[in-house]
């Protein structure tokens, strides 16, 4: 297949695109310099982009996006997270709707921040959106790529849990405390945390490129843990102890909004959709996965 993916040098693009080359796929990646044959030109802030290049593409994979966590959140940078979600899905979407020979498949970037904080109750992709700052981002992110689906292109929204990966991420973040012996829980640690690894995070993406499924997936792993749990694991794992983080610190860095949302919010998904459609999972379990990802 030929593939164009924007986000290409991200945690999970880069991931991606190693593993698609390997598999033989050309893959295209869309990005705001000029790189060579092997890119094509875009820039979402000025909604401009090489339509030409994109002419005959099999499928497209869009992953680009201001981070969440890269900065407090301000007005102006609540604006950025949202903006740069919409701008790109809608310039995307329009673009490929318009071709003489579009793709016939789309998977674009989404979260399961869609759903908002949910507690304990496990929930799947019939679950409503919730109505945090977090949950309207993902819910103007995966309109914006209705030109796409009206078109007759196969929209599928990658509703993306915590991506586990020593490279990059959350995990990498809290690697250095936990290897030091000062890594731990957030609050009481009750709250639930839906995960994936990036292997299958990866393998997720490939294997919905050529399965027929539209619409909102989750891809996290079927064992969401609590965070307490996640805490004592990766202790495990590391042979370190752990101890209870006050929140006092992460909302001074980050700011008490970001700092809850990002800690506190408790959300247990299950990947209904892959599950249903066949899709098997290679790090299901969180222990095996972070010993696999750590070793």
């Amino acid at each position: 297949m030929d593939i164009a993916i924007t986000g290409s040098s991200g945690l999970i693009g880069t991931a991606l695109i190693a593993a698609l080359e390997s598999s033989g796929h050309r893959v295209l990646r869309v990005v705001r310099r000029d790189g060579g044959s092997d890119t094509v030109r875009w820039d979402p802030a000025a909604g401009t982009i090489d339509a030409k290049a994109l002419e005959g593409i099999d499928a497209v994979v869009h992953l680009a996006g201001e981070g969440i966590g890269e900065k407090r959140w301000s007005d102006e940078q609540k604006r950025v997270i949202r903006e740069s979600r919409t701008s790109g899905t809608s310039l995307i979407a329009s673009t490929i709707a318009g071709l003489d020979a579009p793709p016939s498949v789309l998977l674009s970037g989404s979260a399961i921040g869609f759903y908002g904080d949910t507690g304990d109750r496990r929930i799947d992709e019939t679950a409503p959106a919730g109505n945090d700052f977090l949950s309207s981002v993902v819910v103007d992110w995966e309109t914006a790529a209705a030109p796409a689906a009206q078109a007759g292109i196969r929209t599928t929204f990658l509703r993306t849990g915590i991506v586990l990966s020593p490279k990059g991420g959350a995990l990498a973040k809290q690697l250095p405390a936990f290897k030091f012996g000062i890594g731990g829980r957030f609050g009481s640690g009750a709250q639930m945390q839906s995960w994936i690894s990036l292997v299958d995070e990866v393998r997720a993406i490939e294997w919905l490129l050529t399965n027929d499924v539209a619409g909102p997936v989750n891809l996290t792993s079927p064992n969401p843990v609590s965070n307490a749990e996640f805490t004592k694991t990766l202790g495990k794992v590391l042979h370190r102890p752990t101890f209870i983080i006050p929140m006092i610190g992460p909302r001074v860095l980050f700011g008490r909004e970001l700092a809850d949302a990002l800690l506190l919010t408790s959300q247990a998904v299950i990947p209904a959709a892959l599950e249903s459609h066949g899709f098997v999972f290679e790090q299901p379990v969180l222990d095996a996965a972070l010993r696999d990802l750590l070793g």
